[in-house]
């Protein structure tokens, strides 16, 4: 059986910085892991890459949104099966490693925080592009160094810090596209004053060209474009192992899934593609959102919306720094990584891991300015089908965890899986459809992403059937 990280309240627990025995701490209160699991759907990928999905797809890319949420309902109801039996900070890897063998839980925690890192990186450059176009004085670079620093300074400070940052980054994107929603429902059904009745107006949806303009093929494009912005929705299992209880923090993050993908996804895309004709030119001019605050005539519609991405972007760098750091915790406590990364100081924070990933991530954005077109374009594509490995390594872990779960402790089973076993198979199914029709994708750079990202898997896996076997025979 994996072992799981010691588990302390915070302030409790003598010990040095450094000293692994501390482990870590529940420094997370209920409003910080709710916050955390209704702004970790919301990534800055629905507000700058919408745009491409509805040249796309046109309206139709609300069913793309609708597939892949559907998608992440079944796997987050998997793995909210998993975490609320176990709650861990190695989440889905530790899970695999009980389940499927040690080499799962190697290969899918490294793959995950090598993504999380390369995250780090994209995510320090959007940020200090928009604030570089409000004070100039400060280089791109210089923005990037001073995001990255005040984050990392967060998360060294105590768990409890990154959940009241991510509380308030969260507060106000959930704020801001509930108003969005609000509004541009008003303006949709003739309520709100000042808006052409011409341009809005639920005829968007069957007007220029019907509603699948391009096409029912434009929606597996669609898909393909959209999938990737709802990479965040496990961290809640994995911050859970920080909370004071952890097995109602998973069950209620789990239960709540569906309404946070429906309202927030589906129900901002609606508004945007009934605001405005989906081949509006201001779409591919401002960004989608961008051009459907414009048509409702708010006053600096793209300085607002930068404040609400720069928002988002601060927020996933938190919670990006987060999570690697997690995850590189959890692999050192079952030596799949260097033993000092499961040292703790005494607030319990992962020290060691928190400041790896860092300079990778600073590695990262290194490459992003030096070498954008080649060394950093292959770490972006290496790291692009991620999401969809671990999606498939939850359903995988998923079958046979179940059973393990039944034999030895059917009580922890608070969460089930829908339809066990057959909507699991199904939706892996799904993800393996998904993943091959990326590799007949050229336009987008599908085949390219998956190509790449099964290549680092392959390395990973290889590294990791080494080390196990060395460890066999040691043993």
């Amino acid at each position: 059986m994996t072992s799981q990280p010691t588990l302390t309240k915070a302030g409790n627990g003598p010990g040095e910085p450094g000293d692994p025995g501390t482990g870590l701490q529940a420094g997370l209160k209920n409003r910080h892991l709710s916050m955390i699991a209704i702004g970790g759907v919301i990534g800055a990928g629905l507000f700058v890459g919408s745009s491409s999905g509805i040249a796309t797809a046109g309206p139709g890319i609300l069913l793309s949104y609708a597939l892949v949420g559907t998608l992440v309902v079944f796997v987050m109801r998997m793995l909210g099966e998993m975490s609320a039996a176990n709650p861990t900070s190695g989440s889905f890897s530790a899970h695999a490693d009980r389940a499927l063998g040690p080499w799962a839980g190697f290969s899918i925690g490294w793959l995950y925080w090598f993504f999380w890192v390369v995250v780090l990186a994209v995510e320090a450059t959007a940020g200090a592009k928009i604030l570089e176009g409000w004070i100039p004085a400060v280089p791109q670079w210089g923005w990037a160094l001073i995001v990255m620093v005040v984050l990392t300074a967060t998360n060294l400070a105590s768990v409890g810090s990154y959940g009241e940052f991510e509380f308030w980054f969260a507060g106000i994107k959930v704020v801001a596209i509930a108003a969005f929603i609000v509004v541009g429902g008003l303006a949709v059904f003739g309520v709100l004053p000042g808006v052409d009745s011409d341009q809005a107006g639920l005829s968007n949806l069957t007007e220029h060209g019907g509603f699948l303009p391009n096409g029912p093929g434009a929606v597996l494009t669609g898909v393909l474009l959209v999938v990737f912005s709802f990479m965040g929705s496990e961290i809640p299992t994995l911050a859970a192992g920080e909370s004071e209880d952890p097995q109602r923090a998973v069950t209620k993050a789990t239960n709540s899934i569906i309404w946070r993908i429906a309202v927030f996804y589906l129900g901002s895309i609606f508004v945007v593609v009934t605001l405005l004709p989906w081949d509006s030119q201001s779409i591919v001019d401002l960004g989608s959102y961008v051009a459907a605050l414009d048509s409702l005539g708010i006053p600096n519609a793209g300085e607002v919306m930068n404040f609400i991405v720069l928002t988002s972007v601060l927020s996933c760098l938190n919670s990006g720094l987060y999570t690697a750091s997690r995850m590189a915790f959890s692999l050192g406590q079952r030596g799949d990584a260097p033993k000092a990364f499961a040292r703790t100081t005494r607030r319990g924070v992962p020290q060691t891991a928190i400041l790896s990933s860092v300079v990778f991530g600073f590695v990262a954005v290194f490459f992003n300015y030096k070498f954008p077109d080649t060394v950093f374009l292959f770490l972006l594509n290496s790291s692009g089908a991620v999401a969809l490995f671990v999606w498939l390594v939850i359903c995988f872990s998923q079958l046979r965890l179940r059973k393990i779960i039944q034999a030895e402790a059917p009580e922890k089973l608070v969460v089930r899986m829908w339809l066990y076993p057959y909507l699991t198979w199904v939706t892996a199914g799904v993800i393996v459809f998904v993943l091959g029709y990326m590799l007949t994708d050229t336009e987008h750079d599908g085949r390219t992403t998956v190509l790449l990202t099964l290549l680092v898997a392959a390395i990973v896996l290889v590294i990791a059937v080494v080390k196990q076997r060395i460890v066999a025979r040691r043993s």
